[in-house]
């Protein structure tokens, strides 16, 4: 195993250790999420997950996890998730598998949402590009108003949404991500707040860092 999978492996463990028995868990998806399944498995707690992908929910359920449908839930004790970037105040970029509307709908349900990563993904500032699903109607339209993007050579969103990705500046990712929400025909986008997350745990080396995010 690499040392960057490595990592991978050690920051999931240590976010399934937090996870408690009969615990609502949300799985978000991506390379670092697969290694949260086995480890989450391997602790025998009577728990039922929802997956933010489809790719998740059979890597779960191929390990033994009970995955539900969240139709079922309003609520999640805990949701636990990957990240492209992670900023020190809690910002995050996801988005590189696309799936992250689904991702966001969990983190947002969750009591709280935990974000592992390498350390690789811990960064000073938040860079280019910035995942985005849009819809297909109008999409010349909208593409106009969010430039400069482009479109992802890459299969729909879950729910159907063409993926694409904004490659403009993040001089401050709160107003840029509210000119993105605000934008007709982009149903959501990859820039996540610090309001979403509760702790970030970044393997480096043999090494755990977790720390909490402020709030307020």
């Amino acid at each position: 195993m690499s040392g960057s999978e490595a990592e991978k492996q050690a920051a999931a463990r240590a976010a399934a250790a937090l996870v408690r028995d009969g615990d609502l868990v949300g799985l978000g998806s991506g390379s670092t999420v697969a290694h949260l399944f086995p480890a989450l498995a391997a602790r025998g707690l009577a728990i039922r997950c929802v997956a933010a992908s489809p790719s998740s929910e059979q890597a779960a359920r191929a390990v033994g996890l009970e995955v539900v449908p969240f139709e079922q839930l309003a609520r999640l004790d805990v949701a636990i998730d990957g990240a492209d970037q992670i900023t020190r105040d809690g910002w995050l970029i996801k988005g590189g598998g696309a799936a992250h509307t689904r991702e966001k709908i969990v983190a947002a349900a969750a009591d709280r949402f935990i974000v592992i990563g390498g350390a690789e993904k811990l960064v000073d500032a938040l860079e280019p590009p910035i995942p985005l699903e849009l819809l297909e109607f109008g999409l010349a339209a909208t593409l106009a108003a969010l430039q400069p993007v482009t479109l992802r050579d890459v299969p729909r969103s879950p729910d159907g949404g063409i993926i694409a990705d904004y490659h403009g500046p993040i001089e401050d990712p709160a107003q840029l991500a509210t000119r993105l929400s605000a934008t007709p025909g982009v149903v959501d986008h990859g820039l996540f707040p610090p309001e979403l997350t509760n702790t970030a745990i970044i393997a480096r080396g043999e090494g755990i860092l977790a720390f909490e995010i402020p709030h307020g």
